[in-house]
């Protein structure tokens, strides 16, 4: 009986390790259009390159927002919270300016744990016009020093802009 589950546990493993290993093929035989002036065959260079991905993995980052361009300007980029109690829930809002020309417009807000829940204005802002991200956190699971952040993914040109607060989080 032993034998038998150790074999099938040992089944197991080899394929969770099987299945997890990540394949990196290259694309061998890519479309062909044409040839060049040696006569030998040219590639579509408008195709894009194929990314081989694991099952169940995402991508590191969203992708780049295809609207123009802007700059921003933020009221600031971390906060202090201080010192607050153990299970409390506190807010903070980030200003946010539109110094460029174009309209700006924030597609998303992500935050680096569960903890922090973001708010942001979703409407494009308007060249001179502000907005507001907010970034709610909840210290029911922490104790002491604590330090979090937020990506936020907007048409400029250093995207995703980090947002980060501090807390110390008291029993």
């Amino acid at each position: 009986m032993k034998k038998t589950l150790s074999i099938i546990a040992l089944s197991v493993i080899g394929f969770g390790l099987v299945s997890c290993k990540k394949e990196n093929k290259e694309v061998q035989n890519p479309e062909v259009i044409g040839v060049d002036s040696t006569n030998a065959p040219v590639a579509d260079s408008t195709v894009a390159p194929v990314t081989p991905t694991v099952a169940g993995t995402e991508a590191a980052a969203p992708v780049k927002s295809n609207q123009p361009t802007t700059t921003i300007a933020l009221s600031e980029s971390n906060f202090d919270f201080g010192n607050i109690k153990k299970g409390a829930k506190v807010n903070h809002v980030y200003e946010v300016t539109n110094t460029g020309t174009n309209p700006l417009i924030i597609s998303e807000v992500k935050p680096g744990c569960g903890c922090t829940a973001p708010e942001f204005t979703k409407e494009p802002i308007m060249p001179g016009k502000k907005g507001k991200i907010t970034l709610s956190f909840d210290s029911s699971n922490f104790d002491g020093s604590v330090q979090k952040y937020a990506d936020v993914f907007a048409n400029v040109e250093n995207a995703p802009v980090k947002l980060t607060f501090n807390a110390n989080i008291q029993p």
